[in-house]
């Protein structure tokens, strides 16, 4: 396996279960995946990776800023989240994203709304939204240990 991401493999990343956080370890492999895509376009990204760069960029944009602030920096993973969170499996949090994305389909997120900042004025969409976040951060599911069994079972298909 090439080595990758200051010199370690995923099996190396993996390895490390136990001596660094497990956030720590996913956001080390996240980023090997992002370097990859840069190097080698995303149509070289198998499912998997895909699977691991949605749910990453969900866990980092909802966090921060809501599901409003997922749709508006990462929204490229708005049609995969919810299927992401089901393969990990994460169903519940697969449920809150379906419902996010369902409010954003039936009310988008305007590119004109996004290059104004008036995309938090839609107060029945952001009421939703709002709704969403609330379940989000009640953490109905531990989604980095799932990711992160997701990525040692689905191994074979991540290269670094």
């Amino acid at each position: 396996m090439a080595r990758r991401n200051g010199g370690q493999t995923l099996d190396e990343l993996i390895a490390l279960e136990g001596a660094f956080r497990t956030d720590s370890l996913v956001l080390a492999i996240e980023q090997a995946i992002d370097q990859k895509a840069v190097r080698d376009g995303d149509k070289s990204l198998s499912d998997e990776e895909r699977i691991i760069l949605a749910i990453e960029a969900m866990e980092r944009e909802v966090n921060n800023g809501g599901w409003d602030q997922f749709f508006v920096n990462t929204g490229q993973f708005a049609p995969i989240i919810a299927d992401a969170l089901k393969r990990i499996p994460c169903p519940k949090t697969a449920e809150i994203a379906q419902r996010a994305v369902k409010v954003v389909e039936k009310m988008p997120i305007t590119v004109d709304e996004i290059e104004n900042g008036t995309w938090e004025e839609n107060e029945n969409r952001q009421g939703v939204l709002r709704q969403c976040d609330d379940l989000y951060f009640e953490r109905p599911e531990n989604i980095e240990e799932s990711l992160f069994a997701f990525i040692k079972s689905n191994r074979a298909n991540i290269k670094l």
